[in-house]
């Protein structure tokens, strides 16, 4: 009866926010027969991880008999699985115990990881290690992920809701869907050389905008910041550029040979000691051309340079005023007779 009270609550039309659906719980009572079939995921962690996940072990064997499942820790060749039982009532439970222990040998905490068993939450491992070439420039952007002294990972955890780790080649997400797909963003144009403060403004801008109700059926791009590249490549480029002709189909002409060319001349025609006299004069000429400018170059630097002296107006007339001779004179000599 409650099941049909159920049913008739729920929405025949659109939905508007899907994210705002509640997702009625799958419990025990679902499924009382249990499952018929055995799943089974297994997966190998690094050497460092080993320790670590021998402490925790009995943690995660008893959060995984909470849902009827087994799990083995094989150490001498470094892998963990999980399984289903015939006690175990959720389907879908050993897809997320699988994500939980990928999780741990991402170096992710057993009290974080055994979050993604909630129906709410999920996980994503996002690997980083193929979005970039060149391993500073990809250590570089990793850095810039994380921010100084992790700062812009907490912003990014604080806005999308994920917990967020980064390790190796590998982002590892766990946190609600809708976050998940925001953290997954950031993390790929982070790597593709877009600095995370555009997306982390544009998540606090869309925030803001959410509470307000007038602005619910506007679009938002007129808000948001728009991120454009700056930075030119820096590739080097040729000193001699060739330019590419226009394509024909015809085949380029064929070079003349040395035959054709003294046809051309006339050389051909000229008997051998002609033709020697006249490669010599050609020769001769080249030398006497050559010998011309290295003389040249040589008296280049006893030649003098070319003055222009400058003639004063008052030496240059010969008028003399002799009335002023005169009183110069005068001075002098009144000079004399005082000394």
């Amino acid at each position: 009866m409650s099941d049909n009270e159920e049913v008739e609550q729920a929405p025949s039309g659109p939905v508007e926010n899907a994210w705002a659906m509640k997702i009625p719980e799958f419990t025990e009572k679902d499924n009382p027969t249990g499952m018929l079939e055995e799943s089974k995921f297994a997966t190998l962690f690094p050497k460092y991880r080993e320790k670590y996940i021998r402490e925790v072990w009995p943690l995660v064997t008893a959060k995984m008999s909470e849902f009827k499942l087994k799990c083995e820790l094989d150490v001498i060749e470094g892998s963990m699985t999980v399984m289903t039982t015939r006690k175990c009532w959720d389907p879908y439970i050993i897809v997320k115990a699988r994500d939980m222990i990928k999780l741990m040998a991402r170096s992710v905490p057993f009290e974080q990881a055994c979050r993604v068993l909630d129906d709410d939450f999920g996980s994503d491992v996002i690997k980083i290690g193929n979005l970039v070439q060149n391993r500073d420039r990809f250590i570089k952007r990793r850095q810039r992920l994380i921010g100084p002294n992790g700062s812009t990972l907490k912003s990014i955890e604080l806005l999308t809701k994920c917990y967020v780790l980064v390790q190796g080649n590998t982002v590892s997400c766990l946190g609600p869907y809708q976050g998940l797909k925001q953290a997954r963003k950031i993390v790929i144009d982070t790597m593709n050389n877009v600095h995370p403060i555009y997306n982390i403004k544009s998540l606090m801008i869309k925030r803001e905008l959410m509470k307000d109700p007038k602005l619910k059926n506007e679009n938002w791009e007129r808000f948001l910041p728009k991120f454009e590249h700056k930075n030119l490549s820096k590739r080097k480029q040729p000193l001699k550029k060739r330019e590419k002709k226009n394509y024909t189909p015809f085949p380029p002409a064929q070079p003349l040979s040395k035959v054709d060319k003294e046809l051309e001349t006339g050389e051909y025609f000229l008997k051998e000691t002609e033709r020697r006299a006249k490669k010599s004069a050609e020769k001769r000429e080249k030398q006497e051309g050559a010998e011309t400018k290295r003389h040249d170059k040589r008296e280049k630097s006893f030649k003098p340079p070319n003055e222009n002296k400058k003639v004063d107006a008052d030496a240059a007339s010969n008028d003399v005023d002799v009335t002023k001779l005169k009183e110069k004179v005068k001075k002098a000599q009144q000079k004399k007779k005082r000394l």
